[in-house]
């Protein structure tokens, strides 16, 4: 089972004393809830030019070139950066910020390497935070708005300035192909006797009866109809920083996964992840359902930055995403359990499970609302 790891107080300072000078520091505390990566805010004496920053030990299992991650990540940062700065460029009075990666003390460095872990220190947006569920109506706009305003700052990079550093990333027939072997592997490991586990064979026929049209995306691509362009990769909810007194979001975090792909990842994943008010990890099944009218604030948020890079086709495609990606979320989970946990942080051996049936059900909601959608997103495409 992969679990959170712990660090001792001494050891994370000493890390951080890369970052800064050590006896600046007065507080090491966890930040946030990644499934990935092991994240801490580092809070400062006053005596740095920052009061806080954050200190993360990269998952190098995951990101294996995890060189190619930090230089996307500059790539990508100084190119929003010198966007902004350019007089030519309307921010409409709006608070935006770009975490920034840190250097480290007196080396001409943004990471170090110690004992096989990489760590960095990136910059931390002050007054500001993020949720794990939608409050209301007026911040489903605004976290579409951010992921609009992301997209926008980047629609002109250029994919060949970016390294794909999770090849396969979000293509769903990848994912098909590894649950296949993992079925596989498990069933020589375990026999039938999983077929006694009710909730693991309902999860795995699921799976069966949804195979079909999960290359939906893939296809669109290879005919020329959807084209790739830089992404964030992993626009959930709880990455979307919102000023603590305006109430506006301020920020994308978590640029790790900033490749080259489709912007129907983004979308997908980010409805995904607002649109089911129960959360990830509800083992209350009862309560999971995909909220229509949050995904149509989102969209409306999203196309006010969005819409003049978007094509119709763009738009067609946009139904199949929303459907595909908490799918392809499940099915990446339910991979991970059969394979033992070995890619997302648990802290149970049936957690990933549980977070398999989660998005299962959110597809099921997503489908019985099908033509509802269709509708809803043709009629945002003709809206002006």
């Amino acid at each position: 089972m992969t679990q959170a790891t712990s660090f001792s107080k001494d050891h994370l300072a000493a890390i951080a004393a890369h970052f800064c000078s050590l006896g600046s520091i007065l507080t090491i505390d966890v930040l946030g809830s990644g499934n990935v990566n092991d994240t801490f805010l580092v809070t400062l004496d006053g005596t740095e030019q920052f009061k806080s920053f954050v200190l993360q030990r990269l998952n190098n299992h995951v990101f294996d070139r995890p060189d190619l991650v930090m230089n996307n990540m500059l790539t990508l940062v100084n190119h929003v950066e010198s966007k902004l700065a350019s007089v030519s460029f309307e921010v409409r009075g709006r608070r935006w910020e770009m975490p920034k990666l840190l250097p480290t003390v007196g080396l001409d460095a943004h990471w170090i390497e110690e004992d096989g872990s990489f760590w960095r220190s990136i910059s931390y947006i002050d007054s500001a935070t993020s949720a794990e569920v939608i409050d209301d109506h007026n911040h489903a706009i605004e976290v579409g708005y951010a992921l609009g305003r992301f997209h926008y700052l980047i629609s002109d990079l250029s994919n060949d300035k970016l390294s794909d550093t999770l090849e396969d990333f979000h293509v769903t027939p990848a994912y098909l192909l590894q649950y296949d072997l993992a079925v596989n592997t498990f069933n020589k490991s375990v026999g039938q006797s999983f077929k006694k586990d009710r909730r693991l064979d309902s999860a795995l026929s699921f799976v069966d009866t949804h195979r079909g049209g999960v290359d939906v995306l893939e296809l669109a691509l290879s005919r020329g109809e959807l084209k790739k362009r830089p992404i964030h990769g992993d626009p959930k909810i709880n990455n979307v920083m919102i000023d603590d007194i305006s109430r506006q979001a301020v920020g994308l975090i978590d640029l790790d996964t900033v490749k080259p792909g489709l912007v129907h990842y983004d979308i997908g994943d980010c409805l995904r992840s607002c649109c089911n008010q129960a959360g990830e990890e509800t083992t209350d099944l009862s309560q999971v359902y995909f909220d229509l009218s949050l995904c149509e604030a989102i969209l409306e948020g999203y196309l006010s930055e969005a819409r003049c890079f978007l094509s119709k086709t763009d738009f067609e495609y946009i139904p199949e995403c929303i459907k595909l990606i908490p799918f392809e979320l499940g099915l990446r989970f339910l991979t991970d359990h059969l394979n033992g946990n070995i890619y997302f942080k648990t802290n149970r051996p049936e957690q990933n499970l549980d977070r398999a049936e989660v998005q299962f059900r959110l597809t099921q909601s997503i489908e019985s609302q099908w033509t509802s959608i269709v509708d809803l997103i043709d009629r945002l495409r003709r809206k002006r």
